[in-house]
C-alpha cells in the first residue's frame, strides 16, 4: 500500500511539473517558478518588462566605462601609471569574467531578486544550525553593498562635478559642504527619476548603453586628435611604469588595478532584477557574463587615448581638482572649454550610471526585506501599486546614502572609502555561495540551465575565489604610503559600523523572526 502511495505520490508530482511547464504558453512560467519551484508569492505590481539586451545594457550602465575607470583614475597614477591602465585592464576583466559567470550560474539556479542571500541559504545544509545565520550575513553584506557601491557612484559624481568647476577657476575648491550639498541633489534627483519613471527605465538603460559608445568614440577621437602634451610613443604609451608615487615599490602595480576592479565590482547587481524579467533562468545569467567581454572591450578604445596622451604623472597628482580626468581632458585639449566639451559627456554617462545602480539596489533592499530580515520590513518589502516599484526602499537606500555621506565632513578620503566599502561588501556576499558552492562539489549548479562544464565550472570558480579575497586586501589599503589622516582608507570602520547595526537588529529582533528565505524545490 505505501508503494502505491508513494507511485501516486511520483504521478501527482509530474502532473503538476507538467502543468507548470505547460504555464509558459500562457506566459506565466516566471511566476510559476517563482512560486513553486522557489517559493515566493509573485509580486504582480513588478512588471516583468526586462530582455537580455535591457539586462545587459542596465549591466553596462552600472559599469559606465567611462565613470568606473575615470572616477578613481587617479589610483591608477599612484599605481604607476600607463602600464597599470592598460595591462591592468586587461587582466582585471579576465578575472572578473570569471567571478561573472559562476554568479551567473547561480543566478540560473535560483533565478530570485534574493541574490546571493537565497543561494548561500539552498546550498547549505538544510540540518545545519547556521544555515539561518549563514543567509542574514550573507543577505545584509549584500544590502551593504549595494548602497555603499550606489553612494560611491553619486558621491563621485559630486565629485567629478567639483573639480569640472576648477578647470574655469584653479584657486577654488569646493568646500566640504558645497560638495555634500551637490551629492545630496545628486541623490534626490535620482530617486525622484527611480521612482516616476519605472516604466521608461529599460529605455534609459538603452540610451545609456548607445550614449556610452558615443562617449568613447568622441573621447578616443578628440584625445588623439588634439594630444596637447604630446603623444607618447607605443612601447611608452603601454609600458610605463612608475612605482615612486605610491611608496608601495614593488607592490605598486597593484594599487593600479583599483579603478579596472571598481568598474567591474558591481556585475552580480543584475540579479535583483531576476524578477522583473522573462526566463530569467537564461536571460539573467546570460547579461551577467556578457557585461565583462562588452564592457571590456569599449573599454579598450577609453584607455588606449588616454595612456597615448597622458601628462606627467606628477602634474595630475598635484593638480588642485583632485580628479585625475578633469586634469587630464583640460591638459590634453589645451582649453578647458575643450576640457569641459568631453568631461560633460561623462557626466552624464554618471547620471544615468546612478539611475540604474539606485533601481538594482533597491530591489536588493526589497527582496532582503520581503524576507523579514529588516527593520521595517511590512514596508520594505512592499512594492507600490501605483509607481510599480518598492517605493519605501528606494526611499531607505536614498537616505542612508545621504546619511554616510555625512562622513565627507569630517573626513576628505570619503570618496576612497564609500568605494572600498562597496567593492568589499559586494565581493564578500560573492564568495560565500561560489565558495559554498564548491564545498558542495557544484552539484546544484550543476542543475542550472547556465552552467559551465565540470571542469571548466570548478576552474572558473577557483580564480574568482582567488581573485575576490585579494581584492578584499587591496580595496583595504591606503592609496600611497605614508599613511595620512588624509591618505588613510576608513573602509573597515564604516563597514564595521554598518555590519554592527545589522548584529545588533539580528539580536533585538531578527534572531525570533527571521527564518531564511524560502525553502527551494529540487
Amino acid at each position: 500500500m505505501s508503494d502505491l502511495t508513494v507511485a501516486e505520490k511520483q504521478e501527482k508530482a509530474a502532473v503538476d511539473t507538467q502543468a507548470y511547464r505547460n504555464s509558459s504558453v500562457e506566459g506565466d512560467a516566471d511566476k510559476t517558478v517563482l512560486k513553486h519551484e522557489l517559493g515566493y508569492e509573485p509580486e504582480d505590481h513588478l512588471q516583468r518588462n526586462r530582455s537580455l539586451l535591457t539586462l545587459l545594457f542596465q549591466s553596462l550602465a552600472i559599469a559606465a566605462i567611462p565613470y568606473g575607470e575615470g572616477g578613481p583614475l587617479l589610483s591608477a597614477i599612484y599605481g604607476g601609471g600607463q602600464l597599470s591602465i592598460f595591462l591592468g585592464w586587461i587582466i582585471v576583466c579576465i578575472l572578473n569574467e570569471c567571478v561573472a559567470v559562476s554568479l551567473a550560474e547561480l543566478a540560473s539556479r535560483w533565478p530570485t531578486s534574493a541574490g546571493p542571500s537565497y543561494w548561500s541559504f539552498q546550498l547549505l545544509d538544510p540540518k545545519s544550525n547556521a544555515r539561518v545565520l549563514a543567509a542574514y550575513a550573507t543577505g545584509w553584506t549584500w544590502i551593504i553593498g549595494n548602497i555603499t557601491i550606489a553612494l560611491s557612484v553619486n558621491f563621485g559624481f559630486a565629485s567629478l562635478i567639483s573639480a569640472t568647476a576648477s578647470l574655469f577657476h584653479p584657486d577654488w575648491t569646493a568646500s566640504s559642504w558645497q560638495l555634500l550639498l551637490i551629492f545630496y541633489a545628486i541623490c534626490l534627483g535620482t530617486l525622484l527619476v527611480c521612482a516616476l519613471f519605472n516604466r521608461h527605465l529599460p529605455l534609459v538603460d538603452t540610451f545609456c548603453a548607445a550614449f556610452t559608445l558615443v562617449t568613447i568614440f568622441v573621447c578616443l577621437i578628440a584625445l588623439s586628435a588634439k594630444a596637447d602634451v604630446g603623444r607618447h610613443s607605443a612601447a611608452y604609451a603601454l609600458g610605463h611604469y612608475d612605482k615612486s608615487l605610491a611608496g608601495y615599490g614593488g607592490f605598486t602595480w597593484f594599487i593600479g588595478l583599483l579603478p579596472a576592479a571598481y568598474t567591474f565590482s558591481a556585475i552580480g547587481m543584475i540579479s535583483s532584477m531576476a524578477e522583473e524579467c522573462r526566463d530569467a533562468a537564461v536571460k539573467l545569467p546570460q547579461a551577467i557574463s556578457l557585461c565583462v567581454p562588452v564592457g571590456g572591450l569599449a573599454g579598450i578604445f577609453f584607455i588606449l587615448p588616454i595612456c597615448f596622451t597622458l601628462p606627467p604623472l606628477e602634474d595630475i597628482v598635484n593638480n588642485s581638482g583632485g580628479q585625475a580626468l578633469p586634469y587630464i581632458f583640460d591638459s590634453v585639449m589645451g582649453s578647458p572649454g575643450g576640457g569641459l566639451g568631453l568631461i560633460v559627456l561623462v557626466l552624464f554617462v554618471t547620471a544615468f550610471c546612478s539611475i540604474s545602480i539606485t533601481v538594482a539596489a533597491s530591489r536588493a533592499t526589497w527582496a532582503f526585506a520581503r524576507d523579514d530580515a529588516m527593520p521595517g520590513a511590512r514596508w520594505l518589502g512592499k512594492v507600490n501599486s501605483k509607481l510599480g516599484v518598492p517605493l519605501w526602499s528606494l526611499a531607505l537606500v536614498t537616505l542612508v546614502q545621504m546619511l554616510l555621506g555625512l562622513i565627507n565632513l569630517g573626513s576628505t578620503s570619503a570618496f576612497t572609502a564609500f568605494v572600498s566599502v562597496g567593492v568589499i561588501a559586494l565581493n564578500l556576499s560573492y564568495v560565500i555561495p561560489i565558495a559554498t558552492s564548491m564545498a558542495k562539489g557544484r552539484t546544484e549548479v550543476a542543475k542550472a540551465r547556465f552552467r559551465c562544464p565540470t571542469p571548466v565550472g570548478w576552474i572558473v570558480n577557483s580564480i574568482s575565489v582567488i581573485w575576490i579575497f585579494f581584492e578584499l586586501v587591496l580595496f583595504s589599503m591606503p592609496t600611497a604610503l605614508p599613511v595620512t589622516a588624509t591618505s588613510m582608507n576608513y573602509a573597515s570602520v564604516v563597514l564595521v559600523g554598518l555590519g554592527s547595526i545589522a548584529l545588533a537588529w539580528y539580536f533585538i529582533h531578527a534572531r525570533r523572526t527571521y527564518n531564511g528565505p524560502p525553502e527551494a524545490q529540487s
